[in-house]
Parts: C-alpha cells; structure tokens; sequence
C-alpha cells in the first residue's frame, strides 16, 4: 500500500531544506537522465539482509558498528585510504564483537557520503562572503566564487566514486583481507604498544587466548567461512534528493523501490521535517532509514515520524541516531525513550557522540575532545540500563588515517598537534588510535552489560 501510493519524485512538491538551487536547469536534468541508466550501486537483496541483521540490533542479540568519513573527499580518496579505514573499522569489530558477546553489524559511512548540511548558506572569510561548502557532490572547497557555484556534473563523478569504492570493500570483504586472525594481529599491535593502557592488551590477549581455543578445536578460518569474510554495508545521508531519486528502482523481486545509492540512508537532524522532502522520500523507499535526534526533537515529532517511516512497525527498518553532547544526554534521551515505549515502535537505539561535542579550540581549529566523546557514550549506556532499553550501537566519523583532528586520546593529542595534520573537508574525525582505543572502552562497557545481565538470570 506505501508503494503504490507514493513516487519517488513525490518530495519535489515539498519543502527544501539544505540543498542546492542549480542555476543551470537542462544540465541538472542531463545529469539525472544518465545517473537513472546507470546500475544500481547497491542490491535489494543487500538492503533486506541488512534489515534483517538491525532488526537482531534492535533485540539485543547484535550491536551495531556505524563510522566513517564525515564527508567524502574526491581529492583525497584512494585505494589506500579506504583499505585503511576499512581496516581499522574491522578492528574496532573485533574488540566489540569479544565485549558484546553478539555479532557486530558492521556499516560504513562510505561511497555516498559527499554532501553536508550546513548551519549558514554563506560563508565568510576576511570580509568576503561566498556560498557555503556542502560537499563534493555539490560544489568545491575551494574559497572562490566559481568553486562555490553548484555544479551537477559532480553527481556523475560521485557515482564514478562510489562505484569503485563498493567495488573494493566487496573484495575486502570477501577475499581474505577480513580473516579474524589478521584483524586481531593488528590489535595487539595497538595494544601494546609503547603509553597503551594495561587493560586494551589485557582485553587483547583475553581475545587471543579464545581464538587459540576455537583453533584448538577444530574451528579455524579453513574450516569455517564466517572467519575470514565478513559483511559489510554502506550508508550515508540522503541529502542531495536528485541523486537519491535518480538512482532509486523499483525492486523486480517485490515490487517496492528501494534507493540504489546505499544500503542504509539516513535523515539529518536539520532535515527531518515530518512534512519535508527528505522524510517524504525516505519513507517510500525499502532500505533501512536512520533518523538522527538531536536536542530539538520533540516526543510529537518523534512519534509523526516513525509513523511515516515504519508505519508496518517493522523490525530493523529504522536506526534512531541520538546526538546530544556529553552531560546533555540525560536532558533528552529519556524522553525520547519513553515515546518509543509508549508506541511499542520497534527501533534501533544508537549513540552519536561526534556532533554535539564539537568546539571551537584556542589555536582556532574545529575540533572534539575524545573524553567527550567517551563520556556521551557512556551517559548514553547509563541511560539505557535506568530505562531498561536497549544500547544497539555506536556512530562515529572517523578515519584510517593518522589525522590530528580530534585531542586526546592515547596518543595526546594537544591543541597545538592540530595543525599537524588536519585534513578533513569538514568535520574533525577520529583518527586511527584513537577510534580503536574507544572500541576497546566501548567494549568494557559491553562486557560488563554481559556480566549484570547473568548475574540477574
């Protein structure tokens, strides 16, 4: 009944919120008639799959893994890159999945994730104003008046893009390159190494000592396929609608649209308007929608809003992505909780302590402090286990690289590290130690969830 009474270009007769006018019209609709005969990047099949493995997330008996680049970079993109990343989100699965006891639901924030919402449409550097930067897909970073015109034909790169990243991550996943055994080789390296805490190669070796035992007994990479292969999705913000649309088909197999960018998309807190384009196009598609909630979110809003986006209820259908800052999660993420509960709405609970953590540091950098970031995601674990909900998982922009954008952190990094090596195109992500230290905390608050858990069995 939702398919047949929505279109996937039903959202043009709504509110726009964030994206861009393109001043030249013939060429934005040349650009949508070749993206529409371009291949799917993604299955249907992949996206039911992925349903299936959060609907587990949402019950308890799974824990998702969510992180990635906050805004993809054509410049900076690499086969290099992107195999790091991978890798380290690999890791941080490992030491989550020994915490949690459950399968860990790996997504990346990867091959879609090129434009950016904005809080000001201009931006203003020595008294000069220009059109703010939304990302590759839209315009460039460039500080010029002709870089910052929208331009359509970046579409076209961004699909080349993405198709040759998915592209990689299927032979990463299924080739050999995610055996549990390399994974865990890279973590006791980090662990111990030289000013790691005691406890990450205590946790380390606990780790190795249980995949001597499986080998022992017989359960070895050769003998069993799920440790040396691993599934892996991918997953951005749906914000440009023109790309959404022109690469959303309808699925032969059941007879309903599924958005072909991604496997997983997802709302952004200043686009989710229950009567805005991006939930209207959101809600008609099959595929798994985030939601993100930030301290605007009212109870009302939050109920109008899953009845549009999961009015079958569905299980795994929708991700609600909180994000308050530490010390506010409290403030907002009780209430929100028990909306949820008051609709018996089944959904997915997961932490978002990257944006409402973000500072403006002394030497003037955009920055976030990883003890702020460690400290939402344990307010928000505290919260769950008073309400007596459920934690599914964690959302963090991070990067494989050795970037000096967020301080703190095993390594220390300092105000005055930053300008090392400060790369992002938009926001401070995580760097490589420090997003595999959080999973090793991360996994501590996990383990003792377990251990309360049987104790009140």
């Amino acid at each position: 009944m939702m398919a047949s009474a929505w279109k996937k270009s039903d959202w043009r007769s709504k509110e726009r919120i964030q994206m861009p006018d393109y001043t030249d019209i013939n060429a934005l609709n040349a650009v949508e008639a070749r993206l529409a005969r371009y291949p799917l990047l993604i299955f249907a099949g992949e996206a039911q799959s992925l349903k299936a493995k959060l609907a587990q997330v949402s019950e308890g008996k799974a824990f998702l893994l969510q992180g990635g680049d906050c805004a993809e970079s054509f410049d900076e993109f690499s086969a290099d890159n992107l195999r790091d990343t991978y890798k380290v989100m690999l890791q941080m699965a490992v030491v989550l999945t020994y915490g949690a006891k459950v399968p860990v639901v790996k997504i990346g924030r990867v091959a879609g994730q090129f434009a950016k919402p904005r809080s000001a449409n201009m931006e203003t550097i020595d008294g000069v104003s220009l059109p703010s930067y939304r990302g590759d897909i839209i315009n460039q970073i460039d500080f010029t008046p002709e870089a910052r015109i929208p331009n359509p034909e970046r579409m076209l790169r961004a699909y080349t893009q993405a198709a040759a990243s998915m592209n990689l991550l299927r032979a990463f996943s299924m080739g050999g390159f995610a055996d549990i055994h390399r994974v865990h080789e890279w973590n006791l390296g980090f662990a111990n190494a030289n000013g790691a805490n005691k406890k990450y190669s205590n946790l380390a070796n606990r780790i190795s000592d249980s995949l001597d035992f499986m080998s022992a007994a017989g359960v070895t990479s050769e003998t069993a396929h799920e440790l040396r292969t691993v599934d892996f999705y991918t997953s951005h913000e749906a914000l440009l609608l023109e790309y959404e649309e022109a690469l959303c088909r309808v699925d032969s197999s059941t007879g309903l649209s599924v958005a072909g960018s991604g496997h997983l998309i997802w709302i952004g807190d200043r686009t989710r308007q229950p009567d805005g384009a991006h939930v209207e196009f959101c809600r008609g598609v099959q595929n798994p929608i985030g939601l993100k909630c930030g301290p605007s979110m009212t109870t009302d809003d939050l109920k109008l809003l899953m009845a549009k986006l999961n009015p079958e209820n569905e299980a795994g259908r929708l991700t609600l992505i909180a994000r308050y800052g530490a010390g506010n999660v409290g403030d907002h993420l009780p209430r929100l909780i028990k909306a949820v509960e008051e609709e018996g709405a089944k959904v997915v609970w997961t932490c978002d302590p990257m944006h409402g953590n973000t500072v403006k540091s002394p030497s003037g950098f955009k920055t976030r402090p990883f003890n702020s970031i460690l400290q939402e995601v344990r307010e928000f674990f505290a919260v769950h286990k008073a309400e007596g909900t459920i934690p599914g998982g964690v959302h963090f922009e991070m990067t494989g690289q050795d970037v000096t954008e967020c301080t703190g952190g095993v390594r220390a990094v300092t105000d005055e590290d930053l300008s090392a090596r400060y790369h992002t195109a938009c926001d401070p992500r995580l760097n490589a130690s420090q997003s595999l230290e959080l999973a090793f905390l991360v996994a501590e608050e996990l383990e003792q969830r377990v251990l309360e858990k049987r104790k009140a069995v």
